[in-house]
């Protein structure tokens, strides 16, 4: 009986050990998911950015605050969404930037894949860009250009 309880205490650290160990490998699992170092992969490249903003250079300016047809893009990062001075938004920009839209690279990459998605009844024309690279490319160059 001795021997028996002692094979079960030594079955019962077996089964601790499993059970840290997994405890271990998620926890590091996560730290390495969601470390700085993996988020250089979503930095972008803001030469390849300029290439990409050419099709925004038409109704888009971004190294001056002034507007075209579209509404500037100087510092449109942590811009609330419709309130450039001096650009006549469309009711539903203003009301999405009322509701609480500001411009950070998680709400500009959902506008820039699909406008007119985001922000039903948008005046911009642009259809979108639908390569994920190129919306990342194109949030690098912006940033240069944020205040």
């Amino acid at each position: 009986m001795a021997a028996e309880g002692a094979s079960g205490w030594a079955t019962l650290r077996r089964m601790r050990f499993a059970v840290d160990y997994r405890v271990v490998l998620l926890i590091a699992t996560s730290v390495i998911a969601l470390s700085p170092g993996n988020a250089g992969a979503q930095e972008g490249d803001a030469t390849a950015g300029a290439v990409v903003f050419k099709k925004c250079a038409t109704c888009h300016i971004v190294d001056s605050d002034t507007n075209k047809v579209g509404p500037s893009l100087n510092g449109v990062l942590g811009r609330k969404a419709g309130t450039h001075p001096d650009f006549a938004y469309s009711a539903s920009m203003k009301a999405a930037g009322d509701g609480g839209l500001v411009w950070d690279e998680a709400t500009l990459r959902d506008y820039l894949h699909n406008p007119r998605v985001k922000v039903k009844g948008t005046k911009m024309a642009f259809v979108g860009l639908k390569d994920d690279k190129e919306i990342t490319d194109l949030i690098a160059y912006l940033k240069q250009y944020s205040k």
